[in-house]
């Protein structure tokens, strides 16, 4: 079975992910990579057949996604070009991790495609949801990279088909420490905030990977590095705890570690409100945002001495093999544009 491994570029989590994939892959079809999007810190370690420009969330430094960067690259027409452009048709099987190109090229040209991803998870009818929910931001979430069947990740077998997460190898198998420190990770915040908000807390190390700076520099009790997978690795293993975004990857290799976690979900990402509403589910702190009014809050939780502590199996092979008797017995409906939604129409009258 020829197959395409369609990635997401954007955030780091999915590129984790494939890491993990990627060679279960090798060993079950003839196998090309296809990776998009343009803000990834976390490098792929495998050959990439496709490297497009593709629709990146683009991370602000207020707390959230520029909706008006992010949106601006609907207007592009290498976007366009680029869906037009792929050769899905040469394969038997496209497996998307929540990659535009390839899903809008697979719904226009009738090509079998399969959701494996986080989204896919948080989708499901029975997957927890923010109380209030925007529109435009669940919108997005439904079709920004359209697959009617697939499976999922999630922190919990929320349905079928629904997996817990894939934890990388670095982390299973990492000798877990405390050095006492507090690793953070907020990319949709600028470092100015970051220091004027944790330097509040004068007894307390932070350790902070930041996307907005290309050096090494210390503010007070505030140490603040450029993201680097080797670095930040050795941060989280060895603290105390973490405050992060409500992304997936992160918390959820927080929770297999045992570290204490804080999560602060992005403005205007559907998808970060949906894992902290899982998240404060299984008994994780969520604060909205960083102004001073949760100042308290992340006292309370500095002072806890306990901390979430789940196992999540292995299953990577068996969902792997999943995937693929699904795509073997057929069981994927075929789509032809002519049944797009109106909706669906946006992107398939210009291909």
């Amino acid at each position: 079975m020829k197959v395409l491994y369609a990635i997401q570029g954007t955030g780091n989590g999915h590129v984790s992910r494939a890491n993990e994939i990627i060679p279960f892959l090798e060993k079950k079809c003839e196998l090309d990579i296809l990776l998009s999007g343009t803000q990834a810190d976390v490098g792929l370690n495998h050959v990439i057949k496709y490297k497009l420009k593709g629709l990146s969330f683009i991370f602000g430094k207020k707390g959230g996604v520029d909706l008006y960067k992010t949106f601006k690259q609907l207007q592009s027409k290498k976007f366009l070009a680029e869906i037009k452009a792929l050769p899905v048709e040469e394969y038997d099987l496209i497996i998307n991790d929540f990659e535009p190109i390839s899903a809008w090229a697979c719904k226009i040209k009738n090509v079998p495609c399969i959701g494996m991803s986080h989204q896919f998870g948080v989708s499901h009818k029975d997957s927890p949801k923010p109380v209030k929910t925007e529109l435009i931001a669940a919108m997005i979430l439904k079709y920004y990279a359209p697959c009617k069947i697939g499976v999922g990740f999630h922190f919990k077998k929320y349905g079928e088909n629904i997996f817990t997460p894939v934890i990388k190898k670095e982390i299973r198998n990492a000798d877990i420490k405390n050095r006492g420190h507090y690793t953070v990770y907020l990319p949709a915040y600028s470092d100015k905030k970051l220091i004027s908000f944790l330097s509040s807390f004068k007894k307390i190390k932070w350790q902070i990977f930041s996307k907005h700076t290309d050096k090494n520099y210390t503010i007070g009790n505030c140490w603040i590095r450029p993201v680097s997978t080797a670095e930040f690795t050795e941060s989280f293993t060895t603290c105390e705890g973490i405050l992060c975004g409500a992304g997936f990857e992160t918390p959820a290799e927080a929770l297999q570690m045992g570290k204490k976690l804080l999560v602060v979900p992005m403005k205007n990402q559907y998808e970060q409100h949906c894992n902290a509403a899982a998240a404060q589910d299984l008994g994780v702190p969520v604060i909205k945002n960083l102004k001073r009014k949760h100042l308290h809050k992340v006292e309370n939780w500095l002072n806890e001495k306990d901390a979430l502590h789940i196992k999540f199996p292995d299953e990577t092979e068996k969902i792997i093999d999943l995937v693929l008797s699904i795509a073997s017995e057929k069981k994927i409906s075929k789509t032809s544009a002519k049944s797009l939604p109106m909706t669906d129409f946006f992107i398939a009258r210009w291909v």
